[in-house]
């Protein structure tokens, strides 16, 4: 029996150093921060997309996510994740995505969302249909599937439950307007947060869990937003 003292001791050591190299293996994340990216030379494995329009509409709206420096007179070295769209349908809805993974499973998660981002136009501009400002609801939401765009007759609509413009849904909460924070129109940085109002998503089976951040716009226009700083923290 002592001669495979040894070789059993060593087949041990191997499997427990194994086990700890191996990501898979590691316990999964249930508090703490998720998700705390900012963009300076890559979009993080945030991709864009946009809904709440009819087919008809499609080839008006022109919309585009890019990594893009931000505009002046805001730092130019800087880079943001831009969204930009026409707004023709008086509810157009885009939106920034991202998958985590390493969650628990089947477990509920309480969110906050901590963003910066960049906006052309202060509290008191006035637009068609509604405020480029105040009449663009910021919101920030979670699912345990992947929020996309989905064809319902001659209409997309967010396969995730967001809310229609003020209001909210089951899977997104507000956490305000894109209002600059200033009186003139031009591009300034603001922060928004859900600090008071955490939102509660369950990840699947898997231990995944999507987040976005997006706005449902009352404004028939053009407009570019730029996101420089995400954080997803779960309590």
């Amino acid at each position: 029996m002592k001669r495979f003292a040894k070789p059993a001791l060593a087949l041990i050591a191997f499997f427990a150093f194994a086990c700890q190299d191996n990501p898979t293996l590691a316990p999964p994340v249930t508090t703490g921060v998720l998700v705390d990216d900012s963009f300076a030379t890559n979009t993080n494995g945030w991709d864009g997309d946009y809904t709440d329009y009819g087919v008809e509409q499609q080839s008006l709206i022109e919309f585009s996510f890019t990594h893009a420096t931000l505009p002046a007179p805001l730092n130019q070295s800087q880079k943001a994740l831009r969204v930009f769209g026409r707004n023709r349908s008086d509810d157009l809805f885009m939106f920034v995505r991202k998958q985590l993974t390493g969650l628990a499973p089947n477990t509920d998660y309480k969110l906050v969302f901590d963003l910066e981002m960049a906006s052309l136009h202060p509290s008191g501009s006035i637009g068609i249909g509604g405020s480029p400002a105040t009449s663009v609801f910021l919101k920030a939401g979670a699912s345990a599937t992947k929020p996309e765009k989905v064809k319902d007759g001659n209409f997309y609509h967010l396969s995730v439950d967001k809310g229609a413009q003020s209001d909210e849904g089951t899977a997104a909460v507000i956490l305000g307007n894109v209002s600059n924070g200033k009186d003139v129109e031009e591009y300034a940085l603001f922060q928004r947060s859900n600090t008071e109002r955490p939102l509660t998503a369950r990840s699947n089976a898997n231990g995944e869990l999507w987040v976005f951040v997006g706005t449902d716009s009352g404004f028939e226009g053009d407009q570019a937003l730029y996101y420089t700083k995400i954080k997803v923290t779960a309590l």
